[in-house]
């Protein structure tokens, strides 16, 4: 998988301390967002007053009639299943934000995370994973970021939008994030790859956010009433009946705790996660459990399989008594699961999310609260009337006494239940001219709808407006990011240490390019000079950095006239004609127009080492030369600008591209562009 991995540990100081920059700076835009979306609202409320007082003479504005229909309604207590789904994961979303904001996160994601994930699914989910892991190892800090936002955002917006559109729209948006995690950040949670399990996770945590976020999406109604309840209880028995069958499955490796001297696949994977950095006490008891399951694999394995098809069971049943017992059983299975073998999932600096257990555990619980809770038609909300008796008139509403609105109840006004989505809906209503009819100007009666909506919305709609924004703050960066194929420069700093900035006359040299023309440094006066030195035979650093090189001429295409990419000879022994060419043919560099490579006799190109500070030697045995990596910027007026470390690393494409980019920008630089 090129481009998966950097080179870089996962702790390096100049990355880690870019990213909490980012983050600090993009906390000031995310606390901006808030801080104009409720001064805004408070200003449009002093301009759009919603509530006349006696002698006043103030009015609602139009449409608040509408509104306070909304309120009634909105004011309704939300489903108790609901409530748990859509707080309980918007808290795991929020969770999850923050554990991707943990300073391995831009290294050591790609590389300890998505590539072992992908590693034992087949060469086709490799390839799909490797597009997004190639966007994270060329931007690090930017994707990093963006998802420390986006989940926070979605977080936020499912706990504060509690109904209306902009609750339905953040249900929506979790699974359309949620989706895109579950395929490229856990492959597909694994269900390709061998030894798919639940006790490991499967099918991953993140499709158990994104059924969340679909239910949520669902009308209100859907979860007044038993059915909704049976549903999910129903498809959570099919899954754990599933997984009882492919638990028992044979060989597999689940009914050995050892087998010839070697770990079975469970005990081998809790000894894994053992090894996980992580408090003592629980790294112990993981450790205690793994020799436990290495003694009785057989006797773990039958448990396991008959918890599984039993729970199952209970909830295919559709007997409120019996799913209650699975309900038990399941959270104590879970509970245990996510303690000795997923090892709660977040620990040893990686870790993305608390792992399946207990998003599977909210996704059932709510289940159950809405199949056992009171039946539709029996609710008597806070707020509406009363049903009238069979023959009997329903009690009308005392009128309100006269240039007073009607009053609102306690509950409408704790409720927060206007959305601004609603509230621009109810703006102009049936048979009253709207703003655009009693103003012309159109610009003027968008801006007067606007205000509207923010002086009718409720305070829960503000903060989900905020939260939208606060999932722009990381979805616009990560699309920038996607669409830019060269890698932050940052990586090439991490690798070769930040740039000397340096201002001294280049020492001059008189030389032979590759063509067997003489070619001087004053000759490239009132040019850009890219400088670097190589060994013909090189096998390692050499080919790389000529690519490095090679990358750089493609980005400086538009000014190549202006800027010479040259390289000369550093070996002692293979410093012949044939020898230069041989290697631009190798590498493809001859293809460069604006592109030298120089050598000499062996007198001149001992001073032009000597001037420049590289050093030369030769391994025994004819074999290449070891050598400095350093790349010199010259400018127009002959003068060193800059002094590049263009060592490698391991010569990922991400560092390639990254010292391409370092490279082209030093020269736009020495340009003055």
């Amino acid at each position: 998988m090129p481009g998966m991995t950097s080179g870089i540990g996962t702790g390096n100081t100049l990355i880690a301390e870019a990213f909490r920059s980012a983050l600090r700076h993009q906390l000031l835009i995310v606390a901006a967002i808030f801080l104009v979306l409720w001064l805004a609202r408070l200003i449009a409320a002093g301009s759009w007053p919603i509530q006349g007082k006696a002698g006043t003479g103030t009015k609602r504005p139009a449409g608040a009639a509408s509104a306070a229909g909304q309120e009634r309604t909105a004011a309704e207590p939300e489903p108790p299943g609901r409530r748990l789904l859509r707080i309980g994961f918007g808290i795991l979303w929020i969770f999850d934000g923050i554990l991707q904001a943990q300073p391995a996160m831009p290294l050591g994601m790609p590389a300890q995370v998505i590539k072992p994930t992908a590693a034992s699914s087949p060469t086709w989910v490799q390839h799909l994973v490797n597009a997004a892991g190639t966007v994270w190892t060329y931007h690090p800090i930017q994707v990093s970021a963006a998802a420390v936002w986006i989940q926070v955002g979605i977080g936020l917006w499912l706990v504060f939008a509690r109904q209306g559109p902009w609750a339905r729209l953040g249900a929506l948006a979790s699974v359309g994030w949620g989706l895109l995690v579950w395929v490229f950040g856990e492959s597909f949670g694994g269900i390709f790859a061998p030894g798919l399990t639940w006790l490991f996770g499967a099918p991953g945590a993140v499709l158990f956010y994104c059924a969340a976020g679909a239910l949520l999406a669902l009308p209100e109604a859907a979860w007044r009433t038993p059915r909704l309840g049976r549903l999910i209880l129903a498809g959570t028995g099919v899954f754990f009946v599933g997984m009882a069958v492919l638990q028992a499955w044979p060989g597999r490796g689940f009914w050995q705790g050892t087998w010839h001297g070697q770990s079975g696949t469970l005990t081998g994977m809790i000894q894994n996660m053992s090894q996980t950095p992580q408090p003592h006490f629980l790294a112990r008891i993981v450790a205690a459990f793994a020799s436990f399951v290495a003694a009785h694999g057989f006797a773990v394995n039958l448990f396991t399989v008959i918890a599984l098809a039993a729970i199952g069971v209970a909830f295919l049943s559709g007997r409120p008594r019996l799913a209650r017992l699975g309900v038990g059983a399941a959270l104590l299975l879970c509970l245990a699961d996510w303690v000795l073998i997923e090892d709660l999932g977040f620990l040893g600096g990686v870790g993305t999310d608390p792992n399946s257990m207990i998003p599977m555990a909210l996704l059932f619980v709510s289940g159950y609260l809405v199949m056992a809770g009171p039946r539709a038609g029996h609710e008597v909300s806070p707020v509406l009337a009363p049903e009238a008796a069979p023959g009997q008139q329903a009690p009308a509403e005392a009128p309100a006494p006269a240039g007073l609105a009607p009053a609102r109840t306690a509950a409408a006004d704790t409720s927060a239940a206007v959305d601004m989505p609603s509230a621009l809906a109810s703006s102009e209503t049936p048979g009253r001219p709207g703003p655009s009819a009693r103003n012309p100007s159109r610009p003027a009666a968008l801006l007067q709808t606007a205000a509207r909506a923010l002086a009718t919305a409720s305070g829960r709609s503000i903060a989900a407006a905020g939260a939208l924004g606060v999932v722009l703050v990381g979805v616009l960066p990560s699309v920038a990011a996607s669409a830019n194929p060269n890698a932050d420069p940052i990586i090439a700093q991490a690798i070769g240490g930040s740039n000397a900035a340096v201002n001294y006359p280049a020492r001059p040299f008189m030389l032979t390019d590759q063509h067997g023309s003489q070619v001087s440094l004053a000759s490239l006066h009132g040019q850009v000079v890219l400088l670097t030195f190589f060994d013909p035979v090189c096998t390692s650093d050499c080919p790389l950095i000529g690519h490095e090189f090679a990358a750089a001429a493609r980005l400086l295409a538009p000014d190549s006239g202006q800027v010479k990419l040259a390289a000369i000879v550093l070996s002692p022994t293979y410093r012949s004609l044939a020898a230069v060419q041989a290697f631009d043919r190798q590498e493809r560099l001859s293809r460069m127009s604006n592109w030298l490579f120089m050598t000499g006799s062996l007198a001149q190109l001992r001073n032009v080492w000597h001037a420049y500070g590289m050093v030369a030697q030769d391994l025994p045995a004819g074999a290449m030369t070891l050598h400095n990596d350093v790349a010199f910027v010259i400018g127009r007026d002959g003068h060193v600008r800059q002094e590049i470390n263009t060592d490698p690393g391991p010569g990922t494409a991400a560092s390639q591209s990254s010292f391409a980019v370092e490279l082209a920008a030093a020269a736009r630089q020495a340009l003055g562009t």
